[in-house]
């Protein structure tokens, strides 16, 4: 029985999971973006944090599944890396949206959305992605992601729009000011991270209108700008992805019933669904 490495990758951490014998380990590295490393770094990286784990154990097949793939220039330099320390694998790169499909679809079709710290959706036939509605990124789009829902939040805020008690729980919760707030989004990088930390504020206030309004809006505007454009939403199943979509169920599941849609399945992450599918 071959031996199988599956990866699941963001910017900040990466997780691994080594298929030897029927048993799974799962490792975990920091996160390999082609955006933020070259070549020699990745290389760097494994080298310290991934290969000391493996002990020696020869890989047949690698699957990595992360951001910014769908860039063949990144997707080249993530391969050439891999081909450098996993020499005798079968090595196959893909995007984080290919992993979000084949986690909640499996060899079926379907639609896979991804609502993490950003959004992303497609439609997936069970073989490949035919046809995608891209997030934009968190500047012109990523509606219903953790940064969307958590501009909105500073928004309700820096506007006090909040009423008393919301501008005082978040007041408890986050410590900061205008000045902190409008310095972090506008000169220190990765914003979008930073925005999405204020979600869990909506999580933590469940229940108040305000609270609920945001999040209502937010996903419907996903839906709006997103699920529309596929005319399969309205003939398949619409699965979800990612820490929003799994926080947020019962929204989804109240929009898919308003606009007569099919929710599908909803995890938290993709792993489980990779390791049975590539098992």
């Amino acid at each position: 029985m071959s031996i199988k490495l599956i990866a699941d990758s963001g910017a900040t951490k990466c997780e691994w999971c080594l298929l030897q014998n029927g048993k799974k380990k799962t490792i975990l590295t920091q996160g390999i973006s082609p955006y933020f490393l070259n070549s020699q770094q990745i290389i760097t990286l494994l080298q310290k944090e991934l290969l000391p784990k493996l002990k020696g154990i020869k890989v047949d097949e690698l699957y990595f599944y992360g951001t910014g793939l769908s860039n063949p220039n990144n997707s080249k330099i993530i391969k050439l890396s891999l081909k450098k320390l996993f020499t005798s694998a079968k090595v196959e790169v893909n995007t984080d949206l290919l992993a979000a499909a084949r986690a909640l679809c499996g060899s079926g079709k379907g639609i896979a959305c991804i609502l993490g710290t950003g959004s992303n959706s497609c439609y997936y036939n069970g073989k490949k992605i035919v046809k995608n509605s891209p997030g934009l990124g968190y500047i012109l789009g990523d509606e219903g992601s953790g940064a969307f829902l958590g501009k909105k939040v500073i928004q309700h805020y820096l506007y006090h729009t909040f009423d008393e008690d919301l501008m005082s729980r978040f007041d408890a919760k986050f410590t900061t000011n205008t000045v902190e707030i409008l310095e972090r989004v506008y000169k220190e990088p990765l914003a979008n991270r930073y925005l999405a930390t204020f979600a869990v504020f909506l999580a933590e206030n469940r229940g108040h209108y305000m609270i609920e309004n945001i999040i209502e809006d937010g996903l419907n505007d996903f839906f709006f700008t997103h699920l529309y454009k596929f005319r399969e939403s309205w003939i398949m199943p619409i699965n979800f992805i990612g820490s929003v979509a799994f926080g947020f169920k019962d929204i989804l599941q109240e929009l898919c019933s308003t606009y007569e849609l099919e929710l599908g399945n909803v995890l938290k992450k993709p792993m489980d669904g990779l390791v049975k599918y590539h098992a």
